[in-house]
């Protein structure tokens, strides 16, 4: 990691950390604070409504989430559980900060129970059958190395095919 924590910023597919399960997080110390700050930080400026740490090049197991589109409520999750994921899916577009100009239908629960530690280090239980259950979703398949391309339909797979490799040439210049 970096020393300054304000050089950390959003990497972009093929980045080899995104394909990795990350790392829990054994203590909540500043430098996590610091950096969940940051993540939060850049979130709002890409305007996106989640972030997971390795999509910052840190294979840890923390991501951050807002609840609302419009702004919302931001909070910080550390080593996220999910649980009660609805057997019902639900399709919807999706995009994602690291595949920037991609888009797909992506099915997912339509609702979820999350299990998490906030900044402080005190477990917390929410559940959702709004956005924010599919946020939780996205940003937890983060941190299992999984990213929206893995999830995408034939088709959609077929239609992102020349940004996807855009954005690979574009990581080798």
């Amino acid at each position: 990691m970096p020393e300054d924590i304000e050089t950390l910023y959003i990497l972009h597919y093929p980045a080899p950390v995104l394909r990795c399960r990350a790392e829990s997080i054994d203590k909540i110390d500043q430098k996590v604070k610091d950096v969940a700050a940051r993540m939060m930080m850049l979130m709002q400026e890409a305007e996106g409504l989640g972030l997971a740490a390795p999509q910052i090049g840190l294979s840890w197991r923390m991501f951050v989430a807002r609840d609302d589109p419009e702004g919302g409520t931001a909070r910080v999750y550390i080593n996220p559980t999910l649980e009660n994921l609805s057997p019902t899916l639900v399709s919807r577009e999706e995009g994602c900060l690291s595949l920037p100009g991609i888009n797909a239908e992506i099915l997912r629960s339509q609702s979820a129970t999350i299990k998490a530690r906030d900044l402080d280090g005190n477990e917390f239980v929410l559940s959702s059958d709004e956005l924010l259950a599919r946020i939780w979703q996205h940003e937890f398949d983060h941190i299992q190395g999984i990213l929206i391309t893995d999830r995408m339909s034939k088709i959609d797979r077929l239609a992102n095919r020349k940004p996807l490799k855009e954005l690979v040439n574009a990581s080798k210049t």
